[in-house]
């Protein structure tokens, strides 16, 4: 079964320096009927103006991944990391017993767009940890493993049975995937248009796969597309 969640149907908050859309409950957008999925517990689609950010801020007992779609993104944490992440960056921080960062936009001109995602980890009090990967030169056509629990294939290991494949396709492409019995899916197109299923998933869109007898999930663009898929336990 399919279940899609429209874009223009998420929560939204417009802070001015902050163009915000949320698919699952955030801050003050709550909606009881979309808390999450699974272990996916904020999927944020964000747009920071230039010269503007997150100041230092706390968290702890999340796995956090961003994606960088355009522009670039500045992260200080108390680990004493400092990176800049431009389009195509993905950044992993776990946040274990406590850790510190902030995230700003550098540039005096460009908006940066990227997304933010939160993962429940499947053991609290640990150590933070920091990685980061590039697939800016991702080859169209591809579906790549992110995140994985083992960091299988060099992939970026996190404290979750959570893996977040990467697609990007161009007009006519397809890719599949397999879900394994008693797993479960989560599509999130970031840019662009494609079909799964007889149905058509737009820009922002999301939708839950929830079947547990397995399947072969066929992603195919009608555009050129940017694509998330999350195999989930």
């Amino acid at each position: 079964m399919i279940t899609r969640r429209h874009a223009q149907q998420r929560g939204h908050a417009n802070h001015g320096w902050l163009d915000s859309r949320h698919t699952f409950s955030f801050a003050d957008y709550h909606d009881p009927r979309w808390m999450g999925f699974r272990s996916l517990r904020v999927l944020n689609d964000d747009v920071v103006l230039p010269g503007r950010g997150f100041g230092l801020h706390p968290h702890r007992d999340m796995e956090i991944v961003t994606y960088v779609l355009s522009g670039a993104l500045e992260h200080k944490d108390s680990l004493g990391n400092g990176r800049i992440l431009r389009a195509g960056d993905v950044q992993y921080m776990s946040a274990g017993r406590g850790v510190q960062h902030s995230e700003f936009n550098p540039s005096a001109d460009e908006a940066v767009h990227f997304l933010q995602i939160w993962i429940k980890p499947d053991a609290h009090g640990l150590a933070p940890r920091y990685a980061e990967m590039s697939f800016a030169a991702m080859a169209p056509g591809t579906l790549q493993l992110v995140t994985s629990r083992t960091g299988r294939d060099g992939s970026l290991a996190i404290r979750q049975d959570a893996e977040l494949w990467l697609a990007q396709l161009e007009p006519g492409q397809s890719v599949t995937h397999r879900l394994a019995a008693g797993r479960h899916g989560w599509i999130q197109v970031a840019e662009g248009e494609v079909g799964i299923d007889g149905q058509t998933l737009l820009t922002g869109d999301g939708a839950a796969l929830d079947e547990n007898a397995g399947r072969v999930v066929t992603l195919r663009a009608a555009t050129s597309a940017r694509v998330l898929l999350f195999d989930l336990a």
